[in-house]
């Protein structure tokens, strides 16, 4: 397996999103449902891994 060239401009992020207290106690629920049911809950908007991924982006000047 190779080496990934970053584009310039573009710096990768591999660290993990710190998760808050409330993103824990959201996901903690959301798995007891599926344990529970064994439906998927739909997330809001706001949980989606887009919009936490975009907020992160980091460009080189």
């Amino acid at each position: 397996m190779g080496y990934i060239k970053e584009p310039a401009g573009v710096d990768f992020l591999v660290d993990p999103i710190p998760l808050t207290s409330e993103d824990r106690k959201k996901i903690s629920e959301i798995i007891a449902y599926y344990k529970a049911t064994g439906r998927k809950l739909s997330l809001p908007k706001s949980m989606t891994r887009n919009s936490a991924a975009t907020s992160r982006k980091k460009v080189r000047a």
